[in-house]
């Protein structure tokens, strides 16, 4: 009998963001990517013998991810997507920092202020002046 997913799994569409490099322009840029997420249902399928309860006891939620290829922004080339994360398990990502948190948290923990934010350059009298009008 072949192992039927959909018995033991509800789904759900889910878009997250991700960050890529155009292998063509290597200008990195964010990606909504497409992924069904995979949640274990309370219980397993009705009518199901033991094999179908051991295999029930094993399962974990898991992501799997619909889009294989993105296009670059920039270049307009279509790349494939690193293909080593087509699937994660969901208790793996319990936990995990988003890039803005972890860099925050390296630099207090270098000691190191946090950068400040770039002045930009006054602008030159000849644009600051008032204007007299056209004569």
């Amino acid at each position: 009998m072949a192992f039927d997913e959909r018995a033991f799994f509800t789904e759900k569409p889910e878009t997250r963001p991700a960050r890529y490099q155009c292998p063509r322009c290597r200008r990195p840029a964010d990606y909504s990517i497409r992924w069904v997420r995979r949640v274990k249902r309370d219980r397993p399928p009705a009518g199901g013998d033991e094999t179908d309860r051991a295999r029930f006891a094993k399962l974990r939620d898991y992501l799997l991810r619909v889009d294989d290829e993105v296009v670059c922004p920039a270049c307009g080339k279509k790349f494939e997507i690193p293909s080593q994360h087509s699937l994660l398990f969901t208790d793996q990502l319990e936990g995990l920092p988003d890039a803005d948190e972890l860099e925050r948290e390296i630099a207090a923990a270098s000691g190191q202020p946090a950068p400040a934010p770039e002045a930009k350059p006054a602008l030159p009298p000849r644009f600051t002046r008032k204007s007299t009008g056209w004569k």
